[in-house]
């Protein structure tokens, strides 16, 4: 018999988890990770609002047969800054690592200033200099134009 205090998510073979995401935040996290980039066959948890010592309420995030790219993360790093990153390996974690926000982020957010040179079709990536961390502020290098609602505009 299953104790209904129990939280049952049902181990993965290879994937990732993506936990300590703050509470509420697991559904963007989903969204940053793109339906689209998820195999069919692949099982997909998501547990919101678990109670958690660190954070006091968090979200989890556990997805079958994917390993995140480095833009990845640094998209996740973006909205919850305290999540960490389990990748699992027949059964087992073979590396478990919290998010880091880098100095720079290059590709993953839009400048909103559409006459900024990043908008104009040039063969350029975006990039902002990370310019204040709680709460987290981007900066466009190329135009100056300060951005925190990141989820607007992810590229």
């Amino acid at each position: 018999m299953t104790d209904t205090h129990d939280l049952r998510i049902s181990a993965i073979r290879n994937g990732t988890v993506i936990d300590h995401i703050g509470g509420g935040l697991a559904l963007d996290v989903l969204r940053i990770l793109g339906v689209h980039g998820i195999e069919r066959e692949s099982t997909v948890s998501i547990a919101l609002h678990v109670r958690s010592g660190k954070l006091g309420w968090k979200d989890i995030v556990k997805v079958e047969n994917m390993e995140l790219s480095p833009r990845t993360v640094n998209a996740i790093a973006l909205i919850a800054p305290t999540a960490t990153i389990s990748i699992i390996r027949d059964f087992t974690v073979r590396e478990k690592r919290p998010v880091t926000l880098p100095e720079t982020i290059e590709g993953i957010v839009r400048c909103p200033n559409p006459n900024c040179i990043s908008n104009q079709g040039e063969p350029i990536e975006s990039e902002f200099a990370v310019t204040r961390r709680h709460p987290v502020v981007l900066t466009c290098v190329y135009c100056g134009r300060a951005v925190d609602d990141f989820l607007r505009h992810l590229a």
